[in-house]
């Protein structure tokens, strides 16, 4: 069955309480040691954070949910990724500085990422990156790479099937609405497997069902997609 791959991103915006840790209980426990509070004053250690693994584990969804976190905090970050063309200069406000898909970067991505980083540790200000591979196989110029390895590095694992449903029925039991098994399987072999794609469709699903008061069912997804 071909799968139908939802480029959207999550309805509302992600967070670590409701990251489901399953097998990456350890980074997760760790960033929320990391963020801290408000309240508590912490002071992030300058010793650098990597987060790696294959597509659909967790990564961007974990650093938008440090971000989100700092930002209720009143704190700003820099924030860079491979869509962010032209990088700003660092920023010595910053509280923190978190960089996506580090994989990806190009050489002016590199040079900002690297600038950042240098300038970060003189500051004391803690560094939260990410990427698809561990930092000793990073395409990237040396000094960079590096940099991203000599800290604290936790490999992110893709969620199993059953844990993946056992987050859907969460989810679902937390909209109050009644998620059948053999709607889990049309899901989960005809939509993208990966969980932020699954929780978006939730979304959608339970927004249909609600504006035509029909029960979620298979036929009622072939009709939201027919309409969409």
């Amino acid at each position: 069955m071909k799968q139908i791959a939802l480029d959207i991103g999550l309805a509302t915006g992600p967070t670590l309480k409701s990251f489901f840790a399953g097998p990456n209980e350890a980074a997760l426990q760790h960033l929320e040691l990391w963020v801290g509070d408000k309240a508590s004053s912490v002071t992030r250690s300058p010793v650098p954070t990597y987060l790696w693994g294959s597509e659909g584990c967790g990564k961007t969804h974990l650093l938008k949910a440090v971000q989100e976190a700092l930002r209720e905090q009143g704190a700003t970050v820099g924030w860079l990724d491979a869509s962010v063309q032209e990088p700003p200069e660092f920023n010595e406000h910053w509280s923190a500085v978190l960089m996506d898909d580090v994989h990806l970067y190009t050489a002016v991505q590199q040079h900002a990422a690297f600038n950042w980083f240098v300038n970060a540790q003189t500051q004391q200000i803690g560094v939260l990156g990410a990427g698809k591979m561990p930092p000793a196989d990073l395409k990237l110029r040396d000094d960079l790479r590096t940099r991203l390895g000599w800290g604290h590095i936790f490999q992110l694992h893709v969620l199993s099937e059953p844990e993946r449903r056992a987050v859907l029925r969460q989810a679902a039991d937390a909209r109050g609405v009644f998620l059948g098994n053999e709607v889990m399987d049309y899901m989960l072999s005809r939509f993208s497997r990966d969980l932020g794609s699954l929780m978006e469709l939730l979304d959608l699903i339970d927004g249909y069902a609600l504006q035509t008061k029909r029960g979620i069912t298979i036929p009622l997804i072939k009709s939201m997609m027919e309409n969409s």
